[in-house]
């Protein structure tokens, strides 16, 4: 009988099984990985390497996650015959005896979880990723954002945006970067690890504000807190600032005069929409831009809105569009194209402010009105979202649905 091929941690399939089990992904992905190791099924070697390289961290034990992921393993083996080995039973074993830790894991109402960006052969090729074949960002999250405990929640948008700033360092390389609504820090992180000039990650709730930090210094990130903005500049410097929207002044904001603002999932709710414009409006103001860049830089890029028809409107593009029973998986109904930006390499030498903003969008009301409020205040609206793709560097991550996120730009007129 030939003997089974040994599973390689550094190396796919291996990999992807370890990377989705550290990243808490859903116990059926971590099946179907599984299987893919095995060539199908969950065979002794599979079994060899939960157990040896899975279940080897402690990032995982005793919690539900644990015993539901076991559970299914050994369901799967069982319910084909198969041969469940004694060490697979010895790790299940005290979650069926006890609850103890499950209880404690509830009350806490935190997890932690490793994000692993895997810098293929292909990236690397195109000399768009840090020589190292991967980044591993630990991070504290909530356990059911459901919860009101969104900040600290990772969301899909915020995975995009990491992948956007790791997949094309060059637009954010010694350049000073602000984020707003910050959460869990992730993307923060990943700005660090590019060498952005200078990262202030901001958020208006304390509690997820304090998790934040926590993650940057779970990651060996130095932070500052609310100190004053004529700190020296070091790129191995997160600073962590309170910024509620909706009290956030004129001139608090203008004191930081970014190169480059940054937002994931901000756009979801209709009553902060108003504070998030004005907040962007203060932040990508030319006036204050213009004494610290060159003079004579590139002009902003015009859009134009293609709606439902595809008629073409390019008089105002902050314009109410309208959807037609769109589907996030297919083609929209609505869409905002670009004219005047062709690739990357002209975002990141762009003197105006520009902000990234990544989003689902969930409610086509909810954007439009974005878009709307946008326009009111002289700002411009531009898609990216064909034109500037990530690369895949979250492969087994299957929760994570990738065409359902749209990217844009938002500069002023």
């Amino acid at each position: 009988m030939m003997a089974e091929r040994e599973l390689d941690p550094k190396a796919p399939p291996g990999l992807h099984l370890l990377s989705a089990f550290l990243a808490m992904e859903t116990t059926d992905t971590l099946l179907s990985l599984a299987r893919e190791c095995g060539g199908g099924k969950i065979t002794d070697e599979v079994q060899t390497f939960i157990c040896n390289e899975c279940l080897d961290f402690s990032i995982g034990k005793g919690n539900e996650y644990m015993k539901k992921f076991l559970k299914k393993i050994i369901t799967e083996v069982e319910s084909r015959n198969g041969y469940v080995s004694d060490d697979l039973y010895e790790e299940y074993v005290p979650y069926m005896t006890s609850s103890k830790d499950f209880n404690l894991f509830k009350e806490t109402g935190r997890i932690l979880k490793c994000i692993s960006f895997l810098f293929h052969a292909d990236c690397v090729e195109l000399s768009s990723c840090p020589s190292s074949r991967n980044l591993v960002v630990e991070l504290q999250c909530s356990l059911n954002m459901l919860e009101g405990d969104t900040g600290c929640s990772i969301w899909p948008s915020c995975l995009f945006l990491s992948e956007l700033i790791l997949s094309f360092p060059h637009i954010f390389l010694g350049k000073s970067c602000f984020e707003v609504g910050s959460g869990v820090g992730l993307v923060g992180i990943c700005l660090a690890y590019v060498k952005a000039s200078k990262v202030i990650l901001s958020d208006g709730d304390l509690s997820t504000l304090a998790n934040m930090k926590f993650n940057l210094e779970m990651n060996h990130i130095n932070t500052e807190t609310d100190l004053p903005e004529t700190s020296t500049e070091n790129p191995k410097l997160v600073k962590c600032i309170h910024l509620p929207w909706e009290s956030a002044s004129e001139k608090e904001l203008q004191e930081f005069m970014p190169e480059i603002i940054l937002g994931a999932d901000v756009i979801y709710d209709p009553s902060c929409l108003p504070h998030l414009i004005r907040v962007l409006a203060i932040l990508l103001s030319k006036k204050k831009s213009c004494d610290k860049n060159q003079k004579g830089s590139l002009r902003n890029s015009s859009t134009e809105v293609t709606c439902a028809d595809g008629k073409a409107n390019s008089s105002s593009q902050g314009q109410v569009l309208n959807a037609h029973g769109s589907d996030s998986s297919s083609s929209h109904a609505y869409d905002i194209s670009i004219t005047g930006v062709n690739n990357a390499a002209s975002l990141g030498s762009r003197a105006d402010p520009v902000a990234y903003i990544a989003s689902v969008i969930r409610n086509i009301d909810t954007f439009n009105h974005f878009l709307a409020l946008a326009d009111q205040a002289n700002l411009t609206i531009s898609d990216l979202t064909s034109t500037l793709r990530p690369l895949d560097l979250l492969p087994y991550m299957r929760s994570y649905d990738r065409s359902s996120i749209r990217l844009f730009t938002v500069t002023s007129k």
